[in-house]
């Protein structure tokens, strides 16, 4: 069996008394202090996490636009330099591979960055793909080293440790510059539904930025806290509101599958399904009570199961409990009542606008 990976910062979660897990073969902190502790942090000041455990892939060569374009329903052609956007990878019957992040570093160079979770198979699949496309695809992942800085205060930790112009960098772009004396790429873009940036460096240079940013005042945040800012702001999460038997339009993310961009991986089928109309959806609930709706617990309505919580927990900000679901699509109406079995016990939820959580708006 083979060992956990360790990030650059393991020395540094450890002295900082974290506890580790191993996360798809990293050990990574689930927490420090309290998730609740962490989570409010970042609602209310400024939380830094080690994400270095994401997959980064070097798509270069003169035929790097087509290609990322052939593999992912955005459109990145739309992209200039200097610009990001989210998007998904699907396969030919419109199942989706991965969601992730593309980066235009220049017009033949691209940067994919997708979750820890599915590194080999994104590898695997990226790589099977090329045939005639000239380009080359390297796996970066374990040279560069991935920090998220999120939170209110946010823009003002980091900027008192760039030279990156932080106050005109706009949501989904990035510039190159040094944080804390360390060359690096910096992004306004994160997972928690704060304003917040995500800090691109080489493995090597990972602690002494991190060492800065929790010196001044940045909470050291872990994977708990992680998810439950990303549900809160229904933020898909791979393995839960993603798999490859979970479409776009399913999960609630048809606004990133741009069929008139051109043909890519897996258009026909979701075309077909845009025109058809889809069985099931992905929607937000409440639940009455204090019982926590946890993933693959049934949702049931009407005396039948109409569908199962992808994720669900405590808001820590809203103080109820919330999830995710996919659903039967007549059940799937802002205000519908239904319920959750809850280790053999039914509670009463209500489909509700999501997000559960948008920001100045909680």
């Amino acid at each position: 069996m083979t060992a956990p990976k360790h990030t650059p910062l393991y020395d540094r979660h450890v002295a900082l008394g974290a506890k580790m897990i191993d996360f798809h073969g990293t050990l990574l902190p689930v927490q420090y202090q309290s998730i609740v502790q962490e989570h409010r942090a970042v609602r209310d000041d400024v939380g830094v996490f080690d994400v270095s455990h994401m997959g980064e892939f070097n798509v270069t060569g003169q035929d790097a636009l087509t290609f990322v374009q052939h593999l992912v329903t955005n459109d990145v052609a739309r992209l200039a330099d200097g610009e990001a956007l989210y998007t998904l990878m699907t396969d030919e019957s419109g199942g989706v591979i991965d969601d992730l992040l593309v980066y235009r570093m220049a017009a033949d160079n691209f940067l994919l960055v997708v979750n820890a979770s599915n590194i080999d198979t994104d590898f695997s699949w990226v790589t099977s793909h090329v045939g005639n496309f000239s380009v080359a695809v390297e796996n970066a992942s374990d040279e560069i080293a991935l920090i998220a800085v999120q939170g209110p205060r946010a823009a003002e930790l980091l900027a008192q440790n760039t030279d990156v112009d932080i106050a005109h960098l706009r949501p989904f772009t990035f510039a190159r510059g040094a944080v804390a004396g360390m060359s690096a790429m910096v992004s306004r873009t994160g997972y928690t539904g704060e304003d917040g940036f995500e800090i691109y460096l080489n493995a090597s240079d990972a602690a002494t930025v991190f060492d800065v940013l929790i010196e001044q005042g940045g909470v050291p945040c872990g994977l708990g806290a992680r998810d439950t800012l990303r549900l809160e702001a229904k933020l898909a999460l791979y393995g839960n509101e993603l798999s490859r038997e979970i479409t776009p339009y399913e999960a609630s993310l048809g606004m990133f599958v741009k069929l008139d961009k051109g043909d890519f991986i897996g258009r026909e089928a979701l075309l077909r399904q845009k025109e058809a109309g889809v069985s099931r959806k992905l929607v937000g609930v409440e639940a009455q009570g204090r019982a926590i709706p946890r993933s693959g617990y049934r949702v049931v309505a009407d005396g039948r199961e109409i569908g199962y919580v992808t994720s669900g927990t405590l808001s820590p900000t809203l103080q109820v409990p919330i999830a995710l679901v996919l659903i039967d699509v007549a059940y799937a109406q802002i205000g519908q009542e239904v319920e959750i079995d809850i280790r053999g016990r039914t509670h009463p939820a209500r489909v509700v606008k999501t997000p559960f959580y948008r920001r100045n708006r909680a």
